[in-house]
């Protein structure tokens, strides 16, 4: 992928960067250029090196379409997560790890869904805020409008998929008992 200065990228795990500048670093005896990104959600500087840029990860944002049907998908129904805590985690934390902004919504539903019948431990916790973080990043910096509603939209569809969830797994439960 090719920087621009001035542009915005998805950098996993960080959520959006703005490419800042092209800079020469020195790190012992070894010189790189590369590239400063400043990460919007907590402004604090990544270096990049050239050429690097694919190897880590870093993709351009979401275009206005793709955006569309995150925020469509937010309120959609989803395959039940793992029971085992562990496995689940993995799963969560490699989706997070991914740079899939898909994938982060699909954990923001799951751990969402999951924060109604018990507390979350510190971890998941810590992984929900993560996935929530992400995805409004995300649609805020996918050419929506920078607002104050971005927040609450996508938790009003999230809080839908989740009863969407519910519903399906009484009707599984229903049918199964008869």
């Amino acid at each position: 992928m090719d920087l621009v200065i001035g542009q915005k990228v998805a950098y996993p795990n960080q959520g959006v960067c703005l490419v800042e500048e092209r800079r020469e670093r020195t790190v012992g005896e070894i010189s790189l250029n590369g590239y400063n990104l400043r990460v919007l959600g907590d402004n604090s500087t990544i270096f990049v090196p050239e050429g690097k840029e694919d190897n880590i990860g870093l993709r351009p944002l979401i275009t206005p379409s793709q955006c569309r049907k995150l925020i469509d998908e937010l309120s959609n129904d989803f395959e039940p997560c793992c029971d085992d805590w562990k496995t689940r985690s993995k799963e969560f934390f490699d989706k997070l790890h991914s740079g899939d902004v898909f994938a982060a919504a699909d954990v923001l539903k799951k751990l969402t869904y999951l924060s109604f019948d018990k507390k979350l431990s510190f971890r998941e916790q810590t992984m929900l805020e993560k996935a929530k973080f992400l995805v409004v990043s995300e649609i805020r910096n996918a050419g929506r409008a920078k607002d104050d509603t971005t927040e609450a939209e996508v938790v009003t569809r999230v809080e839908a998929a989740c009863n969407n969830h519910r519903e399906t797994e009484l009707k599984a439960m229903s049918a199964a008992m008869h």
